[in-house]
């Protein structure tokens, strides 16, 4: 029998929800100070209007919802699936106060789009953002990467098994620090430290490369937000393009494969464990799907002779694979390009690269190495089992910052999480193909909403129907959380109509 939620259920959710707005509403204090600096009177009144709302909507959730209860893990699960989705309308309110969108709903897909680490967009004339909502939609991307409810563990938090319900309902189910409090400060620690360096070798090179020192440094605080945190966003229409750089493009790919490595790797590097990047079965993986998908990217484009120099094949070739691999988004070539010029054997490796991902907690979607290890390992396992007598004592280990035994209790969830990536992937492509696009191109870019990367053949604009904005949108939300939070969400909302007392 399915019982019905419990109204305390409700009244502790709402109150760690209202946790969230709050901590939310402190972020838009920034572009508030960027605005002031810069002189945009009207940009600092988008951004203080939507921070005063969503102040007042915290604090009523605060004040009429106050409890002593720590969190189980039904609550932490729901408590973070909403999150996500309150963070998108909050953070919503400023973009659409700019004027730069059609719709509210074109500034929540941009929100979701920035929080999800996405980089799809549906923003009109990038180029002639305000210095604040231009940092604001970075800034929402650095958030995101690091975890909306991060934030909220990093102050606002004092329960330390309710603390990690929400960690894990965030699709980070391992621990760095003693504790989950202490390791969402550490994840902090360590991307404001790359922040500061990032800044520098980016600001530094917009400089060689002519831009002023303001706009230099701006850009560059900008494109490292994103590209740590595997986003994508610009700050001008030409994403990668506007730069003409190869130093540019070289420190992009070096901080977005900094993005794309587990956060506890980035921990043991920084005690002195180096080798441990190279024993680790993540960092194998990344490396062997990243080789097989550039290869099968390389031969499509010399097949079809579209780069006839080897140099400008592997530049533009290769940028574009650690992008998609890397669940980034950044594109060095237009959208258009890959629909006239690149072919179906590139876009192929481009999917292959974009639906894998990176790391597990790290600012990455997609599938994750880690799984994609797991089930190889269990793969070779299995058919050790086959050709050995069946008295042998088959073990199977690897190194995952320690030696592990392999266990069908890790094999099992690998597999189902990758099985429900392949079919959100799928699921949007069919939606893409109800509204006119083709196989191929429908798939290209529901995996890169699902795998939260962000490369476009094209087809997100701003004409697209209602319906597929929407559906990019549940991509983007479900492919971030890893599904497990949402499931709960939804039977809690099952169980509310349909549950017993």
């Amino acid at each position: 029998m399915i019982l019905k939620p419990h109204p305390s259920d409700v009244k502790n959710i709402a109150y760690y929800l209202g946790k969230v707005m709050i901590g939310l509403g402190l972020t838009m204090v920034v572009p508030v100070v960027i605005a002031v600096l810069f002189s945009e009177p009207s940009p600092a009144l988008d951004f203080i209007i939507s921070a005063e709302l969503t102040f007042i909507l915290g604090s009523v959730l605060i004040l009429f919802c106050r409890t002593d209860k720590d969190l189980n893990w039904m609550q932490g699960m729901i408590v973070v699936s909403l999150s996500w989705l309150v963070a998108m309308f909050l953070g919503a309110l400023p973009l659409y106060l700019s004027g730069h969108f059609n719709s509210y709903l074109d500034a929540c897909f941009d929100a979701m789009s920035g929080f999800a680490t996405t980089g799809l967009t549906l923003a009109q004339d990038i180029d002639h953002f305000s210095y604040a909502h231009n940092l604001w939609r970075h800034l929402i991307m650095f958030i995101g990467g690091q975890g909306v409810v991060v934030v909220v563990l990093s102050f606002f938090v004092k329960g330390l098994s309710g603390a990690f319900r929400m960690y894990v309902g965030e699709a980070r189910d391992e621990k760095i620090m003693p504790n989950v409090i202490e390791t969402a400060r550490f994840i902090w620690l360590v991307s404001a430290v790359y922040l500061i360096l990032g800044t520098l070798a980016l600001g530094i090179t917009g400089m060689l490369n002519g831009m002023k020192p303001q706009n230099a440094f701006f850009h560059g605080v900008c494109i490292f937000m994103a590209a740590f945190d595997t986003g994508g966003f610009a700050p001008q229409s030409q994403n990668m393009l506007y730069y003409h750089s190869l130093p540019y493009e070289i420190i992009t790919i070096i901080i977005m494969i900094f993005g794309a490595i587990n956060f506890k790797l980035h921990y043991h590097l920084w005690m002195g464990g180096r080798r441990e990047i190279f024993k680790n079965i993540e960092t194998k993986a990344l490396f062997i799907t990243v080789t097989v998908t550039f290869l099968i990217t390389a031969v499509g484009l010399a097949q079809l002779g579209v780069y006839p120099k080897v140099l400008m094949l592997f530049r533009k070739g290769f940028y574009q694979l650690i992008s998609a691999h890397t669940g980034t988004g950044y594109q060095t070539v237009y959208p258009s390009q890959f629909t006239q010029e690149w072919g179906s054997l590139s876009l192929a490796g481009l999917i292959c690269a974009m639906a894998l991902g990176g790391a597990v907690c790290s600012t990455t979607g997609g599938i994750k190495m880690l799984r994609l290890g797991i089930i190889f390992k269990a793969l070779v396992q299995d058919i050790k089992r086959i050709i050995l007598p069946e008295k042998a004592i088959i073990v199977q280990k690897f190194h995952h910052i320690q030696n592990i035994f392999l266990q069908d209790s890790q094999v099992r969830p690998a597999l189902i999480i990758t099985l429900i990536y392949l079919f959100l992937y799928w699921a949007g492509a069919i939606v893409g193909m109800f509204y006119g696009n083709t196989f191929l191109y429908a798939l290209f870019e529901s995996t890169s909403a699902g795998a939260n990367v962000g490369l476009s053949c094209g087809i997100t604009n701003i004409g697209m129907p209602a319906a597929l904005k929407v559906t990019y949108i549940l991509q983007m939300w479900a492919g971030r959380l890893e599904f497990m939070s949402i499931f709960v969400l939804l039977g809690f909302f099952v169980a509310a109509v349909k549950g017993k007392w």
